[in-house]
């Protein structure tokens, strides 16, 4: 596929940055989808071969089409370490947010992985205890930290919505400090133009809860081009079953209209920052007096 388009390009004389201004892209994104790095999207791959490299071969086109469309299921490369230690749910939804173009993720107890800091990653793996070795939490914590830039920081990183329970903003995580640092990232993660934090207030997330943490990956337009992931302490399970992933994706946009605004989503993170480094300022000045 790599190999085609690229040959296409250049029977056709077009420069890659000629090719991104044409359709609107960003230069690296023509790059990667030339080096086989992202998988290319059914649609992008008629607006590119035909609309820009004028094919005309209606079999051809139609072949490409296809070995798109399989292309974005496929495994991509997959770095030994990661499959010795990662979880096979796990590691396809690496490949499949390389292809993302829309993420909703409702998370009702912890800042998503990729969006965790050091710290905060550190500190949630510890909990393992003896469940994980400590080379599969160094492989795991590595992983959560890449995967930020993968999944939304990146040049042309998908849309991403998160719903974010309340109660999570309660829980503290490693310990007070650890915890501020990682809701004051969030929030400044969520100032990010692909970015969209919602919090569920606890009055309404109750029933959202019983449905358990889960990604829902769109890969097209179409609204059943997509997969959705969900993650159970230290098992996951992914699914492109089209009823499975319609209903997540249901329930998501059911209770994304149900949660504060971005805006208020963001003020009360930033709330929380402040009560919880208020409290730490507290505990120090009393430790002060009394030692």
């Amino acid at each position: 596929m790599r190999l085609a388009l690229r040959a296409a390009r250049e029977r056709s004389g077009l420069s890659q940055s000629e090719v991104a201004k044409k359709l609107g892209w960003s230069l690296s994104k023509v790059q990667r989808i030339e080096l086989g790095e992202v998988a290319v999207s059914p649609t992008d791959l008629r607006a590119l071969v035909v609309e820009v490299y004028g094919l005309t071969d209606v079999e051809r086109i139609a072949e490409l089409t296809e070995e798109a469309r399989i292309a974005r299921r496929e495994r991509y490369w997959t770095a030994p370490e990661h499959r010795d230690h990662l979880t096979p749910g796990l590691v396809q939804l690496l490949q499949f947010e390389l292809a993302a173009t829309t993420i909703y993720e409702y998370q009702s107890t912890l800042v998503p992985g990729h969006l965790q800091t050091q710290e905060f990653a550190e500190a949630t793996l510890g909990w393992y205890g003896l469940e994980l070795t400590d080379e599969q939490r160094r492989v795991r914590r590595d992983v959560r930290l890449a995967r930020r830039e993968r999944v939304i920081e990146r040049d042309g990183a998908p849309e991403y919505r998160l719903l974010f329970d309340e109660s999570a903003l309660w829980r503290i995580i490693g310990d007070m400090a650890t915890t501020a640092d990682q809701f004051e990232d969030l929030a400044e993660a969520a100032t990010r133009p692909n970015v969209h934090l919602r919090v569920l207030p606890m009055d309404r997330g109750a029933l959202m809860g019983m449905f358990g943490v889960f990604s829902v990956l769109r890969l097209g337009p179409e609204r059943d081009d997509a997969v959705v992931y969900r993650e159970y302490y230290l098992r996951d399970a992914l699914s492109e079953d089209v009823s499975d992933v319609l209903y997540h994706i249901d329930i998501f946009e059911r209770f994304w209209q149900q949660a504060l605004d971005e805006h208020a989503s963001r003020a009360l993170v930033l709330a929380r920052v402040y009560d919880i480094r208020a409290r730490i300022a507290r505990d120090n000045d009393h430790g002060r007096n009394h030692g």
